[in-house]
């Protein structure tokens, strides 16, 4: 992740220096008016010889070509659909890494909301839209890369979706012509209002391939599988014989639209049409102005008594370049101070975190607060109760450090901290690979509007994690709960001539005691999305039939495209 882009930020870990040409030095000396010259080598090393004023304009023009592969990466995947050209070629132009680091903390910066905020919801929910996008949008390639991965990407869910995922029979509209005729699978998303395009626009996607491959077109006779079948399909003029089907192909113009009682008005308006469309893919503006300073890279860690919480870190895959990584931090009620004021307690903890590089540098700083409010006669069975915060970070493939401290604002002396390195993994393209393996005690569909966003959410999914005490202790179930679990898969094989998966999942449960398997079954990814290279795996377990005890999970996939296999596995304990 780039120190402020899927997400805040992350910055490069090493730091590309160019190397000087070395110079021949000469020393003068003054000795009774006569100059001493440093003796002329007869085999002078050419590693030390000075660069010609051309060699030297060429060798630092290829320093400013010469882009890391994670650069790249981040200019063609991460910011593809919302950087502009000038944009592009200026971070191509820059002479080193640093540079490029600078220049990315910019980018976000330039579209941070709230520029006060330490945070950026810019950044956060574009890469949420990523995440959503390679989620529900894949097709033989990743969601983000799809047309409507890249409106979804650029400008958010839309108001409402006309969507006919079968095709079929379709009454055209009068303005395409009327009649009667069969489609491929098409959608129509309708936005209210797009900044910099307009009111009331609607994006047509085609799926005339019929492989889940929708792209945006202009053209809508494009869903009209019937359009080239002689006398099938016919418009309301065809039917009454005032227009032929040859009619629709010598226009000439954007469409292929039957001739109908609004061709004339239809053709006045295809150069709207097409400045409409091209705003639509052109990279949404710039709406803030640059910052000078990337806020929040000085934060103050604090200092103090223990005041003791557990963290818990998952990794998931937004595009090849940057992963998120959810922090979970859990906190024990009984741990906060309560203040009781007119039949009310209420207690309030500052959490303060920052994510620093290998160079000691700051990539993301956030902030929040934890609040809770509770009757004073509920007051102890609240305090029996934890408290569990979510923070997700967009981050690079990479080491860093995370610190985190947090407040009791009732007693400003009860601090604590916490202090890790942490690996965020890379998912390369050829690879199959899967995200963590998240044990939740809660995990449930979200309304479309929250869809990547909010706590706990990823893509369609709230998902609160279990936070262990330790990385090394199993979270803990008691018998009356579910155990919820949570996984990505990554970059099945695409089969090339179908376009489709083939890979079995296989979910184990093993008592750790007995070494015995208590649940073993297994499913198709081509049952759950035969098109995707990418799979959401959501299961739910009733735990009232397990004895207490020690048990694990373990996801297996074998991939029969790609001839691979990979599994995740989790423990967990069950209590009474």
């Amino acid at each position: 992740m780039r120190v402020s882009v899927f997400a805040p930020l992350a910055l490069s870990l090493l730091l590309f220096s160019g190397v000087s040409g070395g110079h021949a030095q000469s020393t003068n000396s003054t000795n009774g008016g006569v100059d001493k010259v440093a003796p002329v080598e007869e085999n002078p090393d050419p590693l030390k010889t000075r660069l010609s004023d051309t060699a030297e304009r060429r060798r630092r023009k290829s320093l400013k070509n010469e882009l890391s592969p994670e650069d790249k990466k981040w200019l063609s995947e991460d910011v593809v659909w919302i950087i502009t050209d000038e944009e592009s070629q200026a971070f191509k132009n820059l002479a080193n890494e640093e540079e490029r680091e600078q220049f990315i903390e910019q980018f976000w910066l330039r579209r941070n909301p709230n520029p006060d905020s330490p945070e950026n919801e810019f950044r956060e929910q574009h890469y949420l839209r990523i995440a959503y996008a390679n989620e529900h949008f894949a097709a033989g390639k990743p969601g983000w890369r799809t047309d409507r991965g890249h409106i979804y990407i650029a400008f958010g869910k839309p108001d409402s979706i006309d969507s006919h995922p079968s095709g079929g029979n379709y009454d055209r509209p009068l303005e395409e012509g009327g009649g009667n005729t069969s489609t491929f699978p098409f959608e129509v998303w309708h936005y209210r209002y797009l900044p910099s395009v307009g009111d009331n626009i609607d994006i047509e996607f085609v799926d005339s391939c019929m492989c889940g491959d929708y792209h945006a077109t202009i053209d809508r006779s494009e869903k009209d599988a019937l359009k080239h079948t002689p006398g099938a399909g016919q418009s309301l003029y065809e039917s009454l014989g005032k227009a032929t089907q040859a009619d629709r192909f010598s226009g000439g113009g954007l469409e292929q639209l039957p001739t109908g009682p609004n061709s004339a008005a239809q053709q006045s308006k295809q150069f709207d049409r097409l400045d409409t469309f091209a705003k639509i893919f052109a990279p949404p503006p710039v709406k803030f102005a640059d910052l000078d300073e990337f806020l929040g890279s000085n934060a103050k860690i604090l200092t103090g008594p223990p005041f003791l919480f557990d963290v818990r870190t998952d990794y998931v895959k937004l595009t090849n370049d940057t992963v998120m990584v959810p922090l979970t931090l859990q906190i024990r009620n009984k741990d906060m101070t309560f203040n009781s004021k007119e039949g009310f307690s209420t207690a309030t903890v500052n959490i303060l975190g920052r994510v620093s590089n290998l160079n000691h540098r700051a990539v993301q700083t956030f902030e929040d607060t934890v609040k809770i409010d509770t009757p004073a006669d509920l007051l102890t069975r609240k305090q029996n109760e934890l408290s569990v915060y979510w923070k997700a970070l967009p981050l690079r493939p990479g080491l860093y450090k995370v610190e985190i401290v947090i407040k009791d604002v009732n007693n400003p002396d009860h601090i604590g901290t916490w202090k890790r390195s942490v690996n965020v993994p890379k998912y390369d393209d050829d690879k199959l690979a899967a995200s963590s393996l998240i044990l939740a005690d809660q995990m449930e569909r979200v309304p479309s509007k929250d869809v990547s966003t909010g706590n706990f959410v990823i893509g369609n999914t709230k998902i609160r994690p279990r936070v262990p005490p330790t990385v090394s202790t199993p979270v803990t179930f008691h018998r009356g709960q579910n155990l919820n679990f949570w996984m990505q898969v990554y970059n099945l094989g695409i089969d090339s001539t179908n376009k489709k998966n083939d890979a079995t999942i296989e979910y184990q449960i093993l008592d750790m005691a007995t070494n015995k398997q208590i649940l073993e079954t297994q499913e198709s990814a081509s049952k759950l999305n035969p098109n995707a290279d990418q799979l959401t795996l959501e299961k739910s377990l009733p735990l009232a039939s397990l004895e207490p005890g020690k048990y694990e999970v373990t996801i297996k996939i074998n991939d029969s495209n790609s001839k691979q296999q990979i599994a995740q596995s989790a423990p967990f304990t069950v209590v009474q």
